[in-house]
């Protein structure tokens, strides 16, 4: 798997659009690096970064940021609404794919090592990465902000990390650490700092702190940091947190709960905004809770993502684009499918061109997905239809999977075209002399892993196909009739890609060595081919008789 890594820093400079460009250029051109999102705030005088790479790329855009910042930041002149103590405030490492938590608090040390020394400033290590337990937190570490800094590192508690004890006027400190995806999230609060810095309280996991009896008064929700604030830019009061762990306290629980508390005052909520980038099921969930919040009926990605940004108001303050604020669809790869990319007349011409692939494999694949994929279009063309009122919580408990079974079946062309070119890379390596010779156990072993490639690939065709006949022979009895051919075509398309499918597994699994493999998957191809020519016969059955 590729190892990605995300890296978002935080620098004192919202204002100066030549100091802010200036740092992201810096990340732009470090090779490996793709910066993903500048958001500067004037208010705040704050600028956050999010750029991604391997570990290794992204230990050096920060380190071209961090020497820019070096030059062109003096935090003797710096004011703003947002908590800082440095010209680069804190430099978070987050895992996004193919690395751990302790990779990123490794790479987070490595980073501060060589930018301390480089740069010749201190660096303090905060959350996964700390080395003590009082220096986990970053309101801890960072407590007093700049002003307090001199002071703060004469005390041998607060030595720093790396770099050194002397205060550095025109830089302050650094604190870099690794964590988890941390979501800025603001709500927009149509009152005043004062009425948004009460609610925060309310809801933030640390409360209003100790009452005077010294009690400790702990705000609702858990993973979240937050506090009040007035944006003269929007001309709006803005309850701004961090959701520490989204998991926890997702955004439409702060976001609703926020609304519960604005009520209580008589203050109006108008939206929200995220600052920075966001994982894609951050969303969906929030989705999903006002599908069922609504009793609504939505199975695309993409009207749960519309649904959401709407409930959410996050286009309220700047248009919210989800490919520009997903880091899924903004690291995301196009897909390669060559077969299946290709138009319907190449693909067959490919198909019938002589050559071994593509062959009954990915032809098997794509009348699967067909089959299925006729299913979901009969259902769909029946669904919200005044006539078939009666009949819609069939359609409704089946769309959403027959809709996703058509999307996985799809990419399942190419990969049968794949598997058996890792065959054929094995068949084409040295014979060597046979026996136990190293060249010839090589290339069988190359072959072996080829071959069960080979078969997983169009078993998992069946599979996927199989999972959907308990949706067609449910729907069957109330479609729209007009549809009545449109699903025998596609129970005898499903069935045909169920079993050209299968006798790929079968013809592949004769020179399989591993019998026990051998037996286990040739057992379950054959159930679920069999299971395909009675459910097919079922289908077409209650089509015979179908009435509404």
């Amino acid at each position: 798997m590729k190892k990605i890594v995300e890296c978002v820093p935080n620098f004192s400079e919202g204002r100066d659009k030549t100091v802010i460009d200036a740092i992201a250029d810096a990340i732009r051109q470090t090779q490996g690096c793709t910066l993903l999102d500048v958001d500067p705030g004037k208010s705040t005088n704050r600028t956050v970064y999010t750029f991604v790479g391997d570990p290794d790329s992204v230990i050096e855009g920060a380190l071209a940021a961090a020497r820019v910042a070096r030059v062109k930041i003096d935090m003797r002149r710096h004011k703003g609404e947002h908590p800082r103590f440095g010209a680069m405030d804190v430099c978070p490492f987050i895992p996004v794919a193919g690395v751990t938590m302790q990779d990123c608090a490794e790479i987070s040390k490595k980073f501060a090592a060589m930018a301390a020394k480089e740069l010749n400033v201190p660096f303090f290590l905060y959350e996964e990465a700390a080395t003590q337990d009082y220096r986990r937190k970053l309101p801890d570490v960072r407590k007093g902000e700049y002003e307090a800094l001199e002071e703060r590192l004469k005390d041998p508690r607060w030595k720093p990390d790396f770099g050194p004890s002397e205060f550095v006027p025109t830089w302050g400190a650094t604190a870099t650490g690794a964590r988890m995806f941390l979501i800025a999230y603001n709500v927009n609060i149509l009152g005043t700092s004062n009425q948004a810095h009460r609610i925060a309280l309310n809801l933030r996991e640390a409360g209003r702190g100790q009452n005077e009896q010294g009690e400790e008064q702990p705000g609702r929700l858990k993973d979240v940091k937050g506090m009040g604030w007035f944006v003269n830019e929007y001309n709006m009061a803005q309850v701004t947190v961090n959701l520490n762990n989204y998991n926890v306290t997702p955004i439409h629980v702060l976001f609703e709960e926020v609304k519960k508390e604005a009520a209580a005052l008589n203050v109006g909520v108008a939206g929200s905004e995220i600052v920075g980038i966001v994982p894609l099921d951050s969303l969906l969930v929030a989705a999903e809770y006002y599908i069922e919040k609504e009793n609504l009926f939505i199975y695309e990605e993409d009207q749960k993502l519309r649904l959401a940004i709407e409930r959410l108001g996050l286009s309220s303050v700047a248009p919210f684009r989800p490919k520009e604020k997903i880091i899924e669809y903004i690291v995301a790869e196009p897909p390669l499918e060559p077969l299946a990319g290709m138009s319907v007349r190449a693909f067959i011409e490919e198909i019938a061109a002589r050559s071994t692939a593509p062959g009954g494999g990915s032809a098997s694949a794509a009348m699967a997905a067909m089959g299925v994929g006729l299913a979901s279009m009969v259902a769909k063309i029946t669904y919200g239809v005044r006539k078939y009122e009666s009949v819609q919580p069939f359609m409704q408990k089946h769309i959403p999977l027959l809709h996703e079974l058509t999307r996985k079946l799809i990419p399942m062309i190419d990969a049968d075209t794949s598997a058996f070119n890792e065959y054929m890379e094995g068949f084409r390596m040295p014979k060597g002399t046979g026996g136990e010779d190293p060249v010839t156990l090589a290339r069988n072993e190359k072959m072996q892993a080829g071959l069960k490639t080979a078969i997983n690939v169009p078993l998992t065709t069946m599979r996927l196909g199989d999972s959907a006949w308990d949706a067609l022979c449910e729907i069957a009895p109330h479609i729209n009739p007009a549809s009545k051919s449109d699903l025998e075509v596609g129970a005898r398309a499903l069935e045909t890609g169920i079993w050209g499918a299968f006798r790929n597994v079968s013809i592949n699994m004769k020179d399989i060595e591993d019998k026990s493999f051998g037996a286990e998957i040739t057992k379950e191809a054959e159930e679920i081919a069999q299971r395909a020519r009675l459910k097919s016969l079922e289908v077409l059955s209650i089509l015979t008789g179908n009435r509404i």
